[in-house]
């Protein structure tokens, strides 16, 4: 059992308050799991030709300063790509850097400069926290609630076939700006990952949802879109699954062909909200006047900017 929660905002009235909106939502679902936590969130992009990435550097000490690391990381990686990257946002597990597009390079250079470092999300909009503990604690830790942007997803874990980790935390994003929430399992994680490895596509851990994320990914990159992509999911993977999924313009839910994993949304003029238990938005402003219905079996909901 896990928790989900999602807001896409229609309009501009709220974005300066979305890490307020979002925290109590995420808060709210900490009975549905406690063990591990974690948020995409989307912002303007940034200049063309750059990306976003959300680094969490394992080998950081807090009683030193952190933050004159990620600097000569941040030159460091400069000098090896013959661009300027710079620090966007200074986090305590890591950063969040500005750097050119080429993820395989940024990534090949950060590894060799930082073996410790891992790049958790990247794409011109996104950045994604994920950690392990309490919502509560993570959204404080993260200062999420002074967190502006259009649209975000968070997820409460509690783990059931993986390890509890920040990397098997939630969101998984393993392509730009693509991010996944899920609450479920599926029994057939193991073969469709040996498939995606068939096919040169690696998952880094043993979580089933990054299998889903990674599947949803190729489909993606193939030219497929969004809600094509979560139809491939029902027709490969096997088990009871409720899935949000979101790129810089998307924002889409489904539910297996049976529903066995709850969710609500509720659209307004200003936003689209969706959680696992409707208690969760009831912290947003004019919700009582939203539209709210559950998404019926293997139904997909895609909205767009």
């Amino acid at each position: 059992m896990c928790g989900i929660v999602g807001l896409h905002l229609k309009t501009e009235r709220h974005r300066d308050a979305l890490g307020r909106l979002l925290s109590p939502m995420l808060d709210c679902l900490e009975t549905r799991g406690p063990d591990s936590a974690g948020l995409a969130i989307y912002s303007e992009p940034v200049q063309e030709g750059f990306f976003r990435y959300s680094v969490r550097i394992d080998g950081l000490d807090p009683d030193t300063d952190t933050k004159a690391e990620v600097a000569t990381l941040v030159l460091e990686l400069s000098q090896d790509l013959g661009s300027t990257v710079t620090c966007e946002r200074f986090r305590p597990d890591g950063a969040v850097l500005i750097a050119p597009d080429q993820v395989d390079a940024v990534t090949s250079r950060l590894a060799e400069r930082r073996p410790d470092a891992t790049v958790v999300g990247f794409g011109p909009h996104i950045e994604v926290v994920k950690d392990v503990g309490r919502p509560r604690d993570i959204c404080r830790r993260h200062q999420i609630e002074n967190r502006t942007g259009y649209q975000g997803v968070g997820h409460t874990r509690m783990a059931t076939e993986s390890a509890v980790t920040t990397d098997h935390s939630h969101p998984f994003a393993p392509n730009a700006d693509l991010a996944l929430v899920h609450n479920g399992s599926f029994s057939n994680h193991a073969t469709v990952r040996r498939r995606l490895a068939q096919q040169g596509i690696r998952c880094v851990t043993d979580n089933d949802s990054e299998v889903a994320a990674r599947l949803i990914g190729r489909e993606v990159d193939s030219g497929a879109t969004l809600e094509t992509a979560l139809k491939t999911v029902g027709q490969e993977m096997d088990g009871f699954y409720t899935l949000l999924v979101t790129t810089g313009r998307e924002f889409a839910v489904v539910r297996d062909s049976f529903a066995c994993k709850p969710l609500v949304v509720a659209e307004t003029d200003e936003y689209v909200a969706v959680t696992s238990e409707y208690i969760a938005m009831t912290s947003l402003p004019g919700i009582g006047s939203a539209k709210v219905f559950e998404p019926t079996p293997g139904e997909i909901h895609v909205w767009e900017r």
